[in-house]
Order: C-alpha cells, then structure tokens, then sequence
C-alpha cells in the first residue's frame, strides 16, 4: 500500500483513477478544460507530461507511426507517420502555463501528476507541489533520472511497457537503495492502440506477488472493457487517456475517451468494486430473508400425533422456508413431536422435544 495525498492505493482501497491529458491537450486552455472534466467525474488525478520536445528528440527526422479514427461512424483506424518531435511540440507549455495548470487542478480539487524526462523537470514538478512523479516506460533504464527522482521522497509512478522484468527489478532495487518504498509500477501495453496480443493482463498479479507494491494499469485500448478486467485481475490503479476529440490526427486520441463519457467510466469501475465484494462468503439481510422465502420447510402429509417421532414419510417439503429446514428434519431425527400437528400444518424446530 502507498500513499498520495493521503489517499491510500492498494488491495483492500478504493481504485485510484487518473486520467491522461499529456498526449491529446492542445495548449492551455485545452488542457484547462480537461482538467475541468476529469474533476467534474470524480476521478482521483489528472496526468501531464512535461517536456522540451527538441532537448529530447535531438533528431528532428525521428519518426513516429500512430492510428487515428478516419471515420468516427466505421471506427475504421487508419495509420499516420509524422516527426516525434512535431508530436511532441505540439504537447510542450511554457513554465509559466503549466503553474496556472497546475493551480486550476487545484482550484477543482483534482490531484495533478506530471511525467519528467530531465531532473530540472523533477525540481519543477515539486515546486509545484506535485504529490507524485511519473517515469515514462522507455525511461525505466534511466538509472541517473530514477535516483533524482527517488530521492524527493515522493510516490514514484513507472510504466513498464518495453522493460523487461529483470529491468523493473533493478529499478525497484534503486528506488529502495534510495529509502524510497512509496512506488507503483504501471503496467504499460505498448502501441497506439496496443494490439489484443500485446495486453497480458495476467501479468498483474505476477508484479504484484514479485514486488509487493501497487500495481497500475494504463491503458492503451479504445473503451473500458481492457480497464474492467484489469481491476477484476486485480489493478490498484487505471490510468486512461481523455481526449476533446476522439477522431484528431494525433498519436493516442484513438484510443481516449471523451468527455461526456468520463462519468460513466468512473462509475462502472465504482460499480465494479461494489460487485466484486470481498474473497469471504457474506450475504446480507436482504439475502437472507430471501433466502428463507425462497426455500422449503416440512409440512405434515396427515396429522402428526404428538409424541411421534420425526420421519420422512409423514412430512412433505414446501415454500416458504421459516419453519423445520430438510437438513434439520436429518440432523433431529430421534426428536419427538411435542404437539399434535395437523395436516398441511409447517413444522418448527420449537415444535421438537430432545
């Protein structure tokens, strides 16, 4: 279990959602406007990423490859190709925005996360009083970036998309060597969308048993069924993608949802946890009265002789169940009737002498 905010993440707590608005903002108001629809679900956080795209991406004819919704009606993918460093451009804010960002966050009472790619980036996000610094996926080799970052003593988020799982144990091994236990590791499909065969949901409890801390989900699916059988499977945390308009030719619109679906997907993740319930068998008041409703009690076939012992053969089994259950009849069969019962007439257990 860590903690955020004083907000409790892992088994036995409440999911923890953030939504990303990195990829799909397009400038300030933009991103002021999806952190008022994030707020206004009711979920947990909202995610930026922080970054120079031309110190990050020193080649400036690296490209990337991306799907993006060419008919909203078909939900047909088409597939674009365009410069890194123009898809990150487009997603950069001068410091001076990202503190107004970060105060409209607070002013809606929404948790703000960054991801960082330098350590002055770090040093900003903890300025700003972020509660939590996110590690991209193709950083978890990263080990100067990891230490700085472990060693603000605040929760650490890492994706895990392209590690390999001796990669997350040298960066959990950082982490801890430097005093810092309060991390979740986020399980990261790669591709925009991630492709069915690349999701391996079961690797979500294997992290979690391997390293014993909070395990996240961020998705790169259109939808929520990935989301939901992620937290059946046993996901701490959900990390999705919103977006203004689903159908921008952009890297991760895609797979985003929108605004107005933002609510319900809060709510079916709610609703999910309520459903789940607990590992124990518990039933409720409700359930039992149903219960003895619903399922059957002795009745004499003919009267019954005070007296006479209990048998089989003088009783028949009907609706409703509040009266001598069909395992009783079993378990008191050298009781005696203290009364005569009348045919058609419910035997009780206070009706048996022992």
């Amino acid at each position: 279990m860590v903690e955020i905010s004083g907000r409790k993440i892992g088994d036995g707590h409440p999911v923890f959602i953030t939504f990303e608005a990195g990829p799909t903002h397009t400038g300030l108001a933009s991103a002021k406007r999806l952190v008022d629809q994030a707020a206004a679900s009711g979920a947990d956080a909202i995610k930026f990423q922080i970054l120079t795209a031309s110190r990050l991406v020193r080649d400036p004819d690296m490209m990337v490859k991306y799907g993006y919704l060419s008919d909203r009606s078909s939900k047909e993918i088409s597939y674009y190709e365009e410069p890194l460093r123009d898809v990150l451009e487009r997603r950069s804010l001068e410091k001076e925005e990202w503190r107004e960002l970060k105060a409209h966050a607070d002013s809606k009472g929404i948790l703000f996360f960054a991801t960082v790619s330098y350590e002055e980036e770090i040093d900003f996000v903890v300025e700003m009083n972020c509660p939590s610094i996110k590690i991209a996926s193709l950083d978890v080799n990263h080990i100067p970036l990891l230490r700085a970052a472990a060693r603000k003593n605040l929760c650490i988020q890492f994706d895990t998309g392209s590690a390999t799982i001796g990669e997350i144990e040298t960066a959990v091994d950082l982490l801890m060597s430097e005093g810092n236990e309060n991390f979740i590791i986020h399980h990261c499909p790669s591709g925009y969308p991630a492709r069915l065969e690349s999701i391996n949901l079961r690797i979500i409890p294997t992290l979690k048993q391997m390293f014993g801390c909070p395990v996240a989900f961020s998705d790169h699916t259109p939808g929520n069924d990935m989301d939901i059988a992620a937290i059946a499977i046993g996901a701490n945390m959900i990390e999705k993608t919103i977006t203004e308009d689903r159908t921008a030719k952009s890297p991760e619109h895609v797979m985003s949802i929108e605004g107005n679906e933002l609510p319900q997907f809060v709510e079916a993740i709610r609703n999910l946890e309520v459903a789940l319930g607990s590992a124990r068998r518990r039933m409720s008041d409700e359930e039992k009265q149903r219960r003895a409703l619903r399922r059957r009690s002795a009745f004499a076939r003919s009267t019954i002789p005070a007296g006479t012992p209990i048998r089989e053969a003088d009783l028949d089994y009907s609706r409703p169940g509040n009266g001598l259950a069909p395992d009783e009849v079993e378990r008191f069969a050298e009781a005696r009737l203290k009364r005569d019962v009348l045919k058609g007439e419910l035997v009780h257990i206070h009706d048996l002498e022992f």
